[in-house]
């Protein structure tokens, strides 16, 4: 298919070059459109005037263009990321209003830029192999390329043939050329950048004319196809939508994805670019809205800043050209509304229509149990989020068995989170960035997200050795994926998903099953049972990063009251402050917490010995860069070990009352019946009722009977409460 695509493209490539003016953002029809429903829909005609109440602040006056010097959130750099954006709202209200002065004020601005812009070498800031010229990295010159290409293309029009010429080849030609020459290996990648460095070009050059930098936005800097625009939307997203570098860069890609194609398709329409992999971008973005939290915040998978939700511009934006591409949708319209503004164009438009003319906009989103492929064929492994509940009672379990996430991926093979009630239970920590904050390392990554956030310790799967996955390495992590081995989860009384891992740790399998259930009487409970097997001893630990007020532990505990000391000396450890240790002997320990007002219980099944810590996230960090988290930490020793736990919601807590009720866990003891190579069966006592979990863990065949520890079922597993099967 791709191929046909690809001949396809090279027979209409000569009739980019022909494109009428506007024809990046929207066409001239589309403008007409638009200001004709401007005072029509109360949320487009407010998106309207914000946008004219900004820019006419900047009428008549001198704005500064600023020799770049600044690191993020400087001055420098804050300016010229304003300006981009004054630039291309300016010239939506040239096109939306017809005066003249808001084209001016764009014409000025790129004069400006056309004369500073060749005089420019590598920002003096810059800190790695892809430094920017105008801002501190390129990725950034690449936003600026995007939005001042299409400002560029809106007062077209309203140029001389000189002052286009002068823009052209001061302002856009030398970022061009830096790109497509100078950062040719940057500009080629399978990357979130490479979509902006291409999206960059690509606008130009259709705002421009020119035929050569669409080519090489298309197909790669040599034209050959293995790298460009088409590519990316290969190679970047499974068949199922999902974004291999996680929701949070899903968030920041689909932008440049979105307002490419729809230059594209409007210089374009018969190329059907929105059709591209049967609507690739669709599933993109219907596929990033399932991984984020009932609050709008994306889920942390890799490396994602906690508080970013889908209000964000990027997600406007995406809506909006989707809109319009592929029609509306009703969880769009949900998020558009938390929203509150749109673009000004058609989908804007539409959006806005469809706000005013609907009276029962539903009061949360329509979130369900979903599962995701990862990698461009869906071969390399993937992700599941159960859920159970609605609305603000939704729970959702997270479950990472993906590829490793290119440069922004972490070390956490078959990791999990869990989330309850808007709140995060069972954390990730997500990323070390203060982002647009000057005094925190100009808003970079800091040293920790490397050190810390990157480290398996900082998730909740295994650790072996106190070394993290494939020793922390980027270049082994990017060579393997996890693989699941069943799920099933159209029942939300009983949700199940097991996958393995034999690549983490070289000589080491990995297998981890998850069990979503709800108990009669509507108790939801998290079963875990997570077997790793080598072939020489070895220190495994299982962190549990919880998000709450330590209210009671089983475990005798020695507390580090006038000293504390790290828990180890590298691979993230040195980062856990040990504020105390237990050693628990057959037993079962259990952790209970309070989040907000329920009361959360982590019980795990000892056999033998373990060893039991309780940390914070703190040490080593003279800079106060990384928040104070608490983990509960298991560690066992042998060849092979079973960590059989279960994460309990129960009981509330009412502080206006001052009252508590169920504030105690259910889980009375753990026990495994029988634990092999081909069979784990456990069984859970939950108060004077038996709950089995029953599991082969070498056949997946759902027609397949089997028969261990005395129970018989069909299928790769059973779940038997109360002496019936569970459903």
């Amino acid at each position: 298919m791709n191929r046909i695509f690809t001949l396809l493209c090279a027979l209409l490539w000569c009739v980019f070059v022909q494109a009428q003016h506007p024809c990046t953002f929207f066409t001239k029809n589309e403008a007409e459109a638009v200001k004709k429903n401007i005072t029509l829909y109360p949320v487009l005609s407010k998106s309207f005037t914000d946008i004219k109440n900004s820019v006419d602040l900047w009428i008549g006056k001198d704005v500064d263009v600023p020799f770049p010097k600044d690191p993020a959130g400087g001055y420098t750099h804050d300016k010229h990321k304003t300006n981009y954006t004054l630039m291309f709202n300016s010239g939506l209200l040239y096109n939306l209003t017809g005066e003249k002065k808001y084209a001016t004020l764009v014409k000025n601005m790129l004069m400006k830029y056309a004369a500073l812009n060749p005089s420019l070498k590598n920002h003096p800031q810059a800190t790695s192999s892809s430094p920017g010229r105008i801002f501190w990295q390129a990725l950034n010159d690449a936003n600026w390329m995007v939005y001042t290409g299409m400002a560029y293309d809106l007062i077209y029009n309203s140029l001389t043939t000189a002052e286009r010429k002068k823009i052209e080849y001061g302002a856009f030609k030398p970022e061009v050329d830096f790109f497509t020459h100078d950062l040719k290996n940057w500009f080629n990648l399978i990357h979130n950048h490479a979509v902006w460095a291409c999206a960059g070009v690509g606008i130009i050059g259709i705002a421009t004319h020119n035929q050569d930098y669409i080519d090489m936005a298309m197909k790669g800097s040599d034209k050959k196809g293995n790298s460009g625009f088409i590519a990316l939307m290969d190679k970047l997203f499974s068949p199922d939508g999902y974004y291999t570098e996680g929701p949070y860069y899903t968030r920041y890609a689909i932008l440049p994805f979105a307002l490419f194609a729809n230059a594209l398709n409007n210089s374009n329409p018969s190329l059907k670019i929105f059709e591209h992999r049967n609507g690739i971008l669709k599933k993109a973005l219907t596929t990033c809205l399932q991984q984020t939290n009932i609050n709008g915040t994306f889920y942390p998978f890799n490396d994602a800043l906690k508080e970013k939700d889908y209000t964000s511009n990027e997600l406007v934006t995406a809506i909006d050209i989707f809109w319009k591409a592929y029609g509306p949708d009703k969880n769009w319209l949900y998020v558009a509304n938390k929203q509150g503004r749109v673009l000004l164009n058609n989908g804007g438009t539409a959006i806005a229509a469809a706000l005013t003319k609907t009276k029962n906009i539903p009061p949360y989103f329509n979130y369900k149990s979903v599962e995701c492929t990862d990698g461009f064929n869906g071969n390399e492994g993937g992700i599941s989020i159960f859920r159970n509940g609605k609305g603000k009672d939704l729970t959702s379990l997270l479950f990472k068995y993906t590829s490793h996430g290119l440069s922004h991926g972490h070390y956490d093979k078959l990791g999990i989170m869990l989330y309850d009630k808007g709140n995060e239970i069972i954390t990730n920590y997500g990323s070390v960035r203060f982002i647009g904050v000057e005094q925190k390392y100009g808003g970079r990554y800091l040293p920790e997200n490397k050190k810390y956030a990157e480290q398996t310790i900082a998730h909740n799967t295994i650790v072996m050795d106190e070394t993290s996955h494939f020793n922390g390495k980027e270049e082994t992590a990017e060579k393997f994926h996890s693989d699941k081995l069943f799920s099933s989860y159209t029942d939300s009384t009983v949700q199940v998903v097991a996958a393995k891992d034999d690549n983490a740790y070289p000589g080491t399998h990995m297998l981890r099953t998850l069990y979503m259930l709800c108990l009669p009487g509507g108790k939801k409970m998290i079963a875990d049972i997570f077997n790793v097997q080598s072939s020489t001893a070895h220190q495994y630990d299982l962190p549990f990063q919880y998000n709450g007020a330590l209210i009671n532990t089983t475990v005798k505990y020695d507390a580090s009251i006038k000293k504390m000391e790290p828990l180890g000396k590298k691979n993230g450890y040195q980062f856990l402050w040990k504020e105390a240790e237990g050693t628990a002997v057959d037993t079962l320990v259990q952790l209970t917490f309070l989040n907000h007002q329920t009361y959360y219980t982590i019980s795990s099944l000892v056999q033998d010995t373990a060893q039991v810590f309780y940390t914070r996230t703190g040490a080593n960090d003279p800079n106060f860069n990384l928040r104070h988290e608490p983990a509960f930490i298991i560690r066992k020793h042998g060849i092979g070990q079973s960590f059989v736990s279960v994460i309990e919601i129960h009981g509330k807590f009412d502080p206006v009352y001052e009252f508590s009720s169920n504030a105690y866990p259910s889980v009375k003891k753990i026990q495994q019946l029988q634990n092999d190579k081909d069979y784990t069966v456990a069984e859970i006592l939950v108060d004077d009722k038996k709950l089995i979990l029953a599991q082969c863990n070498t056949n997946n065949d759902e027609k397949q009977l089997h028969t261990a520890a005395g129970f018989t079922w069909t299928g790769p597993f059973t779940v038997i409460y109360n002496q019936q099967k569970l459903k």
